[in-house]
């Protein structure tokens, strides 16, 4: 095989990478968050809730990376099982406001429990995790001219 051939093969892509490295993610996630009722997208959501309630649909899914018809549904699913209130903006109604119950509220310790135990598992150092997580952020945010 040639050295072009060989920068073209499956394994050498950083798509390739990227795609281990999500899915590898997920699993990790899935036997601390099943036992809780959530999924890693809610997880995600919970996580950027406990930086401050209410939040706006819109800015929370913005803030994650996700259209509304995609948060919507998700954050629904968490009014159901007891973990946000949804409300309408009592100074624009067209805005949705998104926040804590207690029921959510008790899961923080918890939950920011699973960002330590997976920071474990993947056996990087705060600086290694910090170089890291600044380049997949320079990849799914590149910088606007």
């Amino acid at each position: 095989m040639s050295e072009i051939e060989t920068r073209r093969t499956v394994g050498t892509q950083l798509s390739f990478a990227l795609y281990g490295a999500a899915n590898r993610m997920a699993r990790l996630h899935k036997p601390f968050l099943e036992p809780l009722g959530l999924t890693f997208p809610q997880y995600l959501v919970m996580l950027e809730l406990f930086g401050g309630t209410p939040r706006a649909v819109g800015e929370l899914g913005a803030k994650l990376g996700m259209d509304t018809g995609t948060i919507t549904p998700l954050l629904k699913r968490l009014q159901a099982s007891g973990l946000v209130s949804r409300t309408r903006d009592r100074d624009d109604e067209r805005r949705v406001l998104i926040d804590l119950t207690a029921g959510g509220e008790a899961l923080r310790v918890g939950l920011w429990g699973i960002t330590e135990k997976i920071k474990t598992a993947c056996q990087l150092t705060d600086d290694g995790l910090a170089e890291l997580r600044d380049t997949l952020d320079a990849i799914a945010r590149p910088a606007r001219n």
